[in-house]
């Protein structure tokens, strides 16, 4: 991949791809599905993949440009931002999705959650809003610069988890979700990763 065909793709232009992507999917699903409710449902499912790739591309893309410094990995430390806004917008169409299954099927939802599901799935949202309302130079200065550290780094590694719990029981249950489970687990690995090997370099710097 070239420079030029990535900076055709860079900043608010992956956002609109995004947007795209998901009314074409909400389309499909709607007018394929036998019923409301498997529509809502393979919508939910079609949004949790497309979030989960876009999480992944922004939460490694400081580490895989770090050890693969390339045109790809540029892009993708980049647009992060940008990544971020459309893992956001995604998010949001999983949400109301959520909730549209709980007013055409709220026996089915209840039986498959819990207040302590909505909670903990909720608190992710919330860190997804403020994260993407906190990402751009206009509005990182609302917040100290030790305060935006601590909701960012906080927010990802939360994200995180809520996607592990998520793939890893069901791959327990269905062998399909392993490679899924794995990618999740190898995002972890990576960025911690990157960590150590900065953290080193920083250490090996200070001892000359």
């Amino acid at each position: 991949m070239g420079t030029r065909s990535t900076d055709a793709w860079e900043g608010w232009s992956i956002v609109g791809a995004v947007a795209i992507a998901l009314i074409l999917g909400v389309t499909v699903e709607a007018m394929a599905a036998t019923s409301p409710v498997d529509g809502v449902r393979g919508i939910i499912r079609m949004t949790a993949r497309i979030s989960f790739a876009l999480f992944a591309l922004a939460f490694t893309a400081s580490a895989s440009w770090h050890f693969w410094p390339n045109a790809v990995t540029r892009w993708q430390m980049r647009s992060r931002r940008h990544l971020g806004v459309a893992f956001a917008l995604s998010q949001t169409v999983y949400v109301v999705a959520l909730f549209s299954l709980g007013r055409i099927a709220p026996v089915e939802l209840a039986a498959e959650s819990n207040a302590a599901t909505w909670i903990i799935g909720g608190l992710a949202y919330v860190f997804t809003v403020l994260m993407t309302l906190t990402s751009f130079e206009s509005t990182m200065q609302l917040v100290s610069p030790r305060a935006w550290s601590v909701l960012h780094t906080v927010g990802w590694y939360y994200i995180w988890l809520i996607f592990a719990s998520y793939y890893f029981s069901l791959a327990t249950l269905v062998p399909a979700y392993i490679p899924a489970a794995v990618l999740v687990a190898l995002a972890l690995v990576l960025r911690l990763a990157a960590r150590v090997s900065k953290s080193r370099s920083r250490n090996a710097t200070n001892e000359r």
